[in-house]
Parts: structure tokens; sequence; C-alpha cells
């Protein structure tokens, strides 16, 4: 009987040995000191990280990730936020339909989504430009984000922010000094999350993102496609150490405020 409880937390922990074992092999070929890929490394040192750090296309193309990662959390914030307190406080009439819109950029394949902004946004002529990749990229995670706020309203207490309009506050006072500090932790994790899916989506990138707003995800399939470049290596550990930090940070916001509560 005490072997059967165990049994979902070691299928769980093979289940991560899985996913996390290709980093046993990559992150020491980011040290590698072979020209090209080769494992186990013929020796180590660092000077592929000092390539990534001192190649301007590279540089660039990071750079374009963060500014369009962080546009579209902030997009995404826009729209979710909004659309979740609607979705979760008020009855209206085509409830269930507006939650399936609402996920439907999680159902449909990358490809066609990606040939879909094509279309849209070479009609705006946003295609090549950091605005429509934002755009792009905000409707893709927008599902994830309105996922994750409304779990956090549906456990919200509404007698909190009775208790301030009772005491005199209006609705704006009480939204941004009740409401907002209790939904905070939830608000940064679905920003976080629109943050990291945005800074590793390639799919997109490749059809939209043109020369000019090349994210690092879309450089790293042009680079491993035309050469063999070790580099790739260095930026697939970058990622993936950016990401393990991500989950680190939202595990440790809620964390923290279900000690608090």
């Amino acid at each position: 009987m005490n072997m059967a409880r165990h049994i979902p937390l070691a299928f769980a922990v093979l289940v991560a040995l899985f996913l996390i074992a290709p980093m046993a092999i990559i992150v020491p070929m980011s040290f590698s000191s072979a020209i090209s890929f080769e494992f186990p490394p013929p020796g180590y040192w660092t000077g592929y990280y000092v390539q990534y750090f001192s190649s301007p296309s590279w540089l660039d193309a990071t750079f374009n990730s963060f500014v369009i990662a962080i546009g579209s959390a902030v997009f995404t914030l826009l729209v979710a936020l909004p659309a979740a307190f609607g979705f979760v406080r008020y009855q209206f009439y085509g409830k269930s339909g507006f939650n399936l819109l609402v996920m439907v950029p999680l159902i449909v394949p990358a490809v066609v989504s990606a040939l879909g902004y094509y279309g849209f946004l070479g009609l705006l002529h946003l295609v090549g430009t950091r605005t429509g990749m934002i755009i792009a990229h905000s409707v893709l995670s927008i599902p994830i984000a309105f996922l994750v706020l409304t779990a956090t309203l549906k456990g919200f207490d509404h007698n909190l922010e009775r208790a301030a309009m009772n005491a005199g506050a209006g609705p704006l006072r009480t939204f941004f000094w009740v409401t907002l500090p209790v939904l905070r932790p939830g608000i940064l994790v679905s920003a976080l999350f629109a943050f990291l899916h945005s800074f590793n989506e390639a799919v997109v990138a490749i059809f939209i993102a043109g020369r000019d707003a090349s994210t690092l995800p879309k450089k790293m399939f042009e680079s491993i496609r035309l050469e063999s470049d070790p580099v790739i290596a260095v930026v697939s550990t970058l990622l993936t150490g950016a990401v393990f930090l991500g989950v680190i940070i939202s595990m440790f916001i809620r964390r923290r405020h279900a000690h608090v509560n």
C-alpha cells in the first residue's frame, strides 16, 4: 500500500529526468573546445561564450527577444486581465463560447497560426517588425495568462472588497488598494509565463520576424541550418537556465503569497 502511494511521484521524477536529460549533453558541449558539435568534448574552454557575448548578430537577436517578450507580457496582461475579470465575475450569453475562443491559440497548430499571422500582419505592413511580433506572441500567450488569472480570481475573497467599500473606498481605490495586491502573485506569474513563452517561441518568428525583428530562437534555427556553430549550445544552455530561473521565481512568488495568507 505504501509502495503504491509513491508511484505517481516516481513517475513524475522519471518524466522530469527524461525532459532534462538532453541538458547533460548540451551543457558540456557549450564548454567544448571542438570546432563543431562533438560529444564527449575533447577539451573544455569558455571561448564560445566569449563569441556569443561579442557577436553583434547574436546580441541583436537577444535584444530583440527581450524587447518583444517584455512588450508581449505587457500587452498580454492588458487583454487577459479584464477578460478574466469579466469571465469570472459576470454572467453573460455565450460565456462558454467566449472561453473556447480565448483558448483557440492553444488548439491551432503553430504553423497554421504563423501562416495566419503572416497574412494578417502583412496587410497591416507589420511583418518584419517588433510590433507585429509583439501582437503575434501576445495572442499566443493570452490563453496561458487567462487560465492563471481566472484561477486566481476564483479563489479571491469578495468580502475584502465589500469591507473596503463599506469603509468608504470607491471602486478604483478598492481595486488598487485591495484587489490588486491580493491578485499580484497571479498577475506576476501570468506576466512571467507570457515573457518566457515569447522569449522561447520560434515557429511564428521564423515566418514573420524578418531581418530587423529576428529573435534568438529564429537566429538559432538559421545558424544550425547553415552551419554547425557550437555557439548554439551556449544559447541553449542560457535559455534553459532562464526558463528554470523563471519557474523558480514563479514558485517562490506563489509560496510567499500562500505563506502570507
